[in-house]
């Protein structure tokens, strides 16, 4: 089976109508522009050829990147508590989201698995250490990495689950850059380690201030999306958990207690899936998405499914890019296809086999 040709024109028509002409990719009109999903977007953008376009966003990104080699958590429009969207401001949070720092990472690495362009590595290498090194100074003793902050000297903070996952998949992807270029990655490879065993090992660590983030669907299928569980680990834990949030025809459900889907969370457990080798339900969950997208074929970025309306009635950047890459995982779009579906050997298949990193 294959996808039809054009089939995702108009998630990249939409995409490229987003960026700016700096490089930069809002979340949607009047929108957002955050480093994370600026990066799944230009991911989105490489997998169907627009590789101009990919370095453009990551040139912005390194041209807006902080001297300590952070970004802040967002930058350019705040939501508007008379009408409920985002107009913009110019004025950002004070903060700096490691997870969003981390992920730049990863599109270098996705570029290069596109291209094979060596020279690209090198051009975004500066940018990548420095964010990495950023990232891990707020990394505590137990492996976990703080959630946000103005910077490392500020007092320490809670760690979510999912950000870290993200962040270990981010590693990995640094270890690869670093490696290729012939620099020394031991310290970022034990760091890596630590953040895997934080996630398996150690649950205490995450929600310890707030309240638990158990109830978001991002929480259940991350740690195995990223590679920090894999094997019969992973695979029971998309099974215990698939009932409360996988809604029969309609997706996989954002938060519990709300009537809603959303098209990003459903691509990234089809990826998820494809990782744990179940491809019959990863291609099923995500032709689910297919009919979330509206005249042009641009995805909504959820659905209310007790209305029967998409909501929020907006159609992210990102969106149309997680669909793009869950189709790439499934169907071999890109030479970068595999990006989440094959991890690198790590600390949790030695610790499976009795093994131990550290």
């Amino acid at each position: 089976m294959s996808l039809p040709a054009g089939f995702f024109d108009g998630a990249v028509k939409r995409i490229l109508g987003l960026q700016k002409p700096d490089g930069a990719i809002p979340w949607f009109d009047v929108g957002v522009f955050d480093p994370w999903n600026h990066t799944e977007s230009a991911m989105g953008l490489a997998v169907l050829g627009h590789v101009a376009e990919a370095k453009r966003a990551y040139d912005h990104l390194a041209a807006t990147q902080e001297a300590d080699g952070s970004w802040w958590a967002h930058y350019g429009s705040t939501v508007s508590l008379e009408t409920g969207r985002y107009e913009g401001t110019g004025d950002e949070p004070k903060k700096r989201d490691t997870n969003f720092c981390a992920y730049p990472a990863t599109g270098v690495w996705h570029l290069y698995l596109v291209t094979r362009d060596r020279r690209l590595l090198a051009r975004y290498w500066p940018m990548v250490r420095a964010a990495i090194d950023f990232v891990l100074a707020l990394q505590s003793p137990h492996g976990d990495i703080r959630w946000a902050a103005p910077g490392p000297e500020a007092e320490q903070d809670d760690a979510l689950l999912t950000g870290n996952s993200s962040i270990y998949k981010s590693l990995d992807c640094a270890i690869h850059i670093a490696e290729t270029l012939g620099h020394d990655a031991t310290a970022w490879r034990r760091a890596r380690a630590a953040v895997g065993e934080a996630i398996r090992e150690k649950p205490e660590r995450f929600d310890r201030t707030w309240a638990p983030k158990t109830n978001f669907s991002m929480d259940w299928y991350y740690p195995v999306l990223c590679g920090a569980i894999t094997g019969e680990a992973a695979r029971a834990r998309l099974a215990a958990r698939w009932d409360e949030f996988v809604v029969e025809g309609h997706g996989c459900r954002c938060v519990l207690g709300e009537p809603w889907v959303t098209i990003a969370e459903g691509s990234e457990l089809a990826m998820a899936l494809m990782a744990v080798g179940d491809t019959d339900r990863a291609r099923r969950m995500l032709h689910l998405q297919d009919q979330w997208r509206d005249d042009s074929h641009a995805y909504w970025m959820g659905y209310q499914y007790a209305e029967n309306v998409p909501w929020p009635v907006e159609k992210p950047a990102w969106t149309a890019a997680a669909a793009i890459l869950a189709a790439d995982a499934i169907y071999k779009l890109s030479p970068a296809a595999n990006l989440f579906t094959r991890h690198s050997p790590g600390e949790a298949d030695q610790q499976a086999q009795g093994l131990h990193l550290l």
